[in-house]
């Protein structure tokens, strides 16, 4: 008898182990609802290096997927499309404070920017932001409540607006409440928009982020759609971190840290610019400068002093996008 239970629990101890190293493989990565394909091809890549390694994923508009850690989803890593999706992960005690010192580039590997997709010929003439306001448009962008990439199109507008109205608050607002106005449905995250305007045939326009216009273009045919990048957009950074009480408690910290660190490679970053994205590594972007017509970009720390300071006047419940986003 006593050998049998020595026997058995020698047994849970192998399993228990084995357990642990299968684990100590494999990561799953909470990303941004647009990044589907982008992390596949990643993936792959990474596991060719990386023998035995799982990687699998969860899309969602990356402010639902932050509660969703929060309330027990077992994401090892992150890589969202907004800072402020991390920080509710550090104000959870889920990711440490200093996030964006474990990787360069303040733990951006790449970015983007709000750009618009048009129907073939644009027979709506859409050249900026400024069309996107007028009663002929339909204007497609799924809901900033719950969509990042949503939110970046909300700020590159009002980024726009602040200049053409010479800081005008009043008709800033009103200007960015015509373009609302002309949103008829509001998806709750950018795949879902694209879906709307690429497959159920409504809308003028679609905004969203550069890489899901060049995305479109190559699935649905360039025959169809037309890619028209405005004169001044809003620099989209698409933020990287471990989730370290998670990756902790799995046993992945120095897989998950390889995993990040591998987007910055000329590996990643190649496959990265390949998917639309604008990129870091120097040598890279200048093998891909055709893909990505010139733009002047502005950033959120420069328009609206920082993500903090949004959070607070535009995101935060009764602020400015609740006031321009009414009771739709």
């Amino acid at each position: 008898m006593k050998r049998l239970i020595l026997a058995g629990a020698a047994l849970a101890g192998l399993l228990l182990a084995t357990a642990s190293a299968n684990a100590a493989d494999k990561l799953l990565n909470a990303s941004y609802d647009v990044g589907r394909e982008l992390f596949v091809q990643i993936n792959k890549a990474f596991v060719e290096q990386h023998p035995g390694v799982t990687i699998d994923q969860s899309h969602a508009g990356t402010s639902k997927l932050a509660r969703s850690i929060v309330d027990g989803l077992g994401a090892d890593v992150v890589t969202f499309n907004q800072v402020p999706d991390v920080d509710f992960l550090v104000r959870n005690g889920y990711v440490p404070a200093a996030w964006q010192q474990e990787f360069p580039h303040n733990a951006s590997p790449f970015y983007s920017l709000p750009s618009f997709l048009v129907r073939a010929g644009n027979p709506k003439n859409i050249k900026d932001w400024d069309d996107l306001a007028r009663d002929d448009v339909q204007v497609i962008f799924p809901n900033p409540k719950t969509s990042g990439n949503a939110r970046y199109t909300y700020l590159a507008a009002s980024a726009y607006a602040l200049e053409k109205f010479n800081g005008d608050e009043a008709k800033v607002k009103e200007f960015v409440g015509k373009i609302f106005a002309n949103v008829p449905v509001f998806d709750t995250g950018g795949r879902a928009a694209t879906t709307t305007f690429a497959e159920r045939g409504i809308g003028d326009v679609l905004i969203t982020f550069e890489a899901e216009t060049q995305g479109i273009a190559r699935e649905y045919g360039t025959d169809d759609y037309e890619q028209v990048v405005p004169s001044v957009s809003l620099l989209a950074e698409f933020p990287v971190a471990i989730v370290e009480k998670v990756a902790e408690e799995h046993g992945t910290r120095e897989l998950a840290k390889n995993y990040l660190d591998f987007l910055y490679t000329p590996e990643g970053q190649k496959i990265e610019a390949e998917n639309g994205m604008r990129v870091r590594d120097e040598q890279v972007a200048e093998a891909f400068k055709d893909k990505f017509p010139p733009v002047r970009l502005v950033t959120v720390e420069d328009v609206f002093g920082g993500w903090e300071k949004v959070q607070a006047e535009h995101f935060a419940d009764g602020g400015l996008l609740d006031q321009v986003y009414g009771d739709r």
